[in-house]
């Protein structure tokens, strides 16, 4: 069961037929047009994380300019792979897609863009190793920050993460942050529900507070894209992430009330 003494301990890692440790992290990466950034975020991931890893570049078509990137980088580094999402578009989707596709019991989602520190990866899944439904690399703690983007997103970001983490108690100062780490079993229990943007974070780290599970923070600086557009849409997503941030305020609720909600359908078959 989530939660308990048997889910955090560690075992000696498991072998594949090729001699590479089972993966004890998935890296989900949900990509749109990100071919002049992936290889030094990929760059990056593969030096900052030690780990046994699969990291899962997640994409809306097949045609999209950042496949043949991972292509090339995939004639040397195995680890790695691409998804194409039959979710549907978006980032939302892919993130789900991708993480429905994890084969590691730690599923950490971080963008193609470089903005976060892959170096904070391992700190991050020995959270969930050790019992956490959620780890968060987090902004708004003492050690960490927002370097560049926008003011307005930066500030709303802020007081939304500080206000549900004394309010709420929700766990972390920074719930809106894409950067985190889950128990896949936590997830594929409670479902997604989100299908816009990036508020599958907020999502997650609210269902656990209404859980009752436990969420954790860790800080982290984030860097602003070098490369390319931002594919956030403040004003498309808001009314999405203010539905999150209200339902952690609830009452307490069980796995199965949660799975229910995002899985409606399910009792009628």
């Amino acid at each position: 069961m989530l939660g308990t003494r048997e889910s955090a301990t560690l075992t000696r890692p498991v072998r594949l037929a090729t001699g590479r440790p089972v993966p004890r992290v998935s890296i989900v990466i949900p990509a749109y047009r990100e071919a002049e950034n992936i290889v030094p975020a990929l760059d990056r991931i593969f030096e900052g994380v030690l780990l046994p890893a699969e990291v899962l570049v997640v994409v809306d078509s097949p045609d999209d300019p950042t496949v043949p990137a991972v292509e090339a980088y995939r004639q040397y580094e195995p680890r790695l792979r691409w998804l194409h999402n039959t979710y549907g578009r978006g980032p939302a989707n892919a993130i789900r897609f991708g993480i429905s596709a994890a084969s590691a019991k730690v599923a950490v989602v971080t963008m193609a863009d470089g903005c976060d520190d892959p170096q904070q990866i391992d700190d991050l899944v020995r959270l969930v190793e050790r019992g956490v439904a959620v780890a968060a690399a987090s902004r708004y703690m003492p050690g960490g920050a927002q370097v560049g983007g926008p003011l307005f997103k930066g500030l709303l970001s802020s007081l939304a993460g500080r206000s549900l983490r004394i309010f709420a108690r929700i766990g972390t100062r920074d719930a809106t942050n894409s950067f985190k780490a889950y128990s896949t079993e936590f997830v594929r229990l409670v479902g997604i529900e989100s299908r816009a943007g990036f508020e599958i974070g907020i999502e997650l780290t609210a269902k656990a507070r209404r859980a009752r599970l436990p969420v954790a923070e860790i800080p982290t600086i984030w860097l602003d894209r070098r490369e390319g557009v931002s594919n956030f849409r403040l004003a498309k997503w808001i009314p999405k992430y203010l539905r999150w941030y209200l339902f952690a305020f609830g009452r307490r609720l069980t796995l199965s009330a949660l799975a229910d909600r995002a899985h409606p359908d399910d009792e009628k078959e």
